[in-house]
């Protein structure tokens, strides 16, 4: 090779290496980014879509939220935990991802080790609520009834292992009431039959009941949560009408695959958080019935896995499982 080639080819992998590395520090995103949700849709669909729109403002990229229910969530989150670990596929998890695992005895990815906490986007209480034609207006009352007609009561569900029904057997855990489940496919026909008054009581989520209690068609008696909410200041909590110790708070969350580079996931989570603290999403959130948090990944991470922990036992010793 004369000196000129040399020159040249010396150039050209000089140029070709610059170029890469460019690329290299290309900031993210340079791609589409998408959120499964691991239901159909619903609160956790429509908070997705919320903070997709605003992902896509910021960023100049396509946010694009993806439905992917069945199995109790647990297809969607699987999808999520073989996704590549690169920032482009996040899971918006709910309470089920605390519970499940659990209630699955065995499920296809490890609920801790194969994702990485971004932050915790909302939280919402369930409701203890029974129809106006309810006997009881308080939780003192629905109780007594509860001791006087043992397996009497019906209290409906969204299905086994969802939150209204984890927070219907805590409840008879620690009121020592014995109150039949009965569970639904899902929020929808569970509120129907409580309307109808087929049922006696539910442990719905706010998102889910408010307007239904806003137009008086639904009597709030408590919220499970440790401290009232917001969107029900008047209603107090379980554990302030007398059952002690009570405490179930729905939630959701992002989490991307456990691997993925902390840089990307501190700007997730950057990004996000300051969505969440605008006045306009913190309103439009709690239109719905939900408080916005925004906490940092060691947070949320934290908070999961003490999630996971309380319910194990509320799941083992009501020998809740799934078939």
């Amino acid at each position: 090779m004369n000196c000129g080639n040399l020159v040249a080819c010396c150039a050209l992998v000089l140029c070709l290496a610059s170029g890469g590395a460019a690329r290299a520090a290309d900031p993210y995103p340079t791609r589409p980014i998408r959120i499964v949700v691991p239901l159909s849709a619903g609160a956790a669909d429509t908070l997705s879509r919320v903070i997709a729109a605003k992902l896509s403002e910021q960023w100049s990229q396509p946010v694009i939220v993806e439905n992917r229910p069945g199995g109790g969530t647990t297809i969607g989150t699987d999808l999520v935990a073989k996704a590549p670990a690169d920032g482009y596929t996040l899971l918006m998890a709910t309470f089920s991802h605390a519970v499940n695992a659990t209630f699955y005895r065995k499920l296809p990815y490890d609920t801790v080790k194969d994702f990485s906490a971004v932050t915790l986007v909302a939280s919402a209480p369930n409701v203890l609520e029974v129809p106006p034609s309810s006997a009881a207006n308080t939780v003192e009352e629905l109780i007594a009834m509860a001791k006087a007609q043992p397996d009497k009561l019906n209290f409906a569900s969204a299905g086994n292992g969802s939150s209204s029904h984890l927070a219907g057997e805590l409840f008879k855990n620690l009121t020592g009431t014995k109150i039949v489940h009965v569970p639904y496919k899902g929020a929808a026909p569970a509120l129907n039959d409580l309307l109808g008054g087929r049922v006696e009581m539910s442990f719905d989520p706010l998102p889910s009941s408010l307007s239904h209690i806003r137009a008086g068609k639904l009597r709030p008696l408590a919220v499970t949560t440790a401290t009232r909410s917001s969107v029900l200041p008047n209603v107090p909590t379980l554990a302030e009408a007398g059952v002690k110790g009570y405490e179930l708070n729905g939630w959701s969350g992002l989490l991307v695959r456990s691997g993925t580079p902390a840089e990307i996931v501190q700007a997730l989570n950057a990004q996000i958080v300051k969505i969440l603290r605008t006045p306009d999403i913190k309103n439009r959130f709690e239109s719905l019935g939900f408080e916005t948090v925004g906490d940092s990944p060691a947070q949320f991470q934290a908070f999961i896995e003490s999630e996971i922990a309380k319910w194990r036992k509320v799941v083992t010793e009501a020998n809740i499982f799934a078939e």
